[in-house]
């Protein structure tokens, strides 16, 4: 897998648990310990997205 596909994946993830993210807000009462661990993964894959995107230049 080329660096630039790994982004490409990163990036759908995030794109993914960011809609996890908005759903759990939606509901009525949501969950702080899953947003907070959604949160913290959209985190995570943002980093390095940006570290990957840094080294492909």
């Amino acid at each position: 897998m080329s660096i630039h596909d790994r982004i490409s994946s990163l990036k759908a993830r995030h794109t993914e648990l960011k809609k996890q993210v908005d759903q759990e807000m939606a509901r009525p009462m949501p969950d702080d310990e899953v947003l907070r661990e959604l949160k913290h993964e959209k985190l995570h894959l943002k980093d390095e997205i940006h570290h990957l995107e840094l080294s492909a230049h």
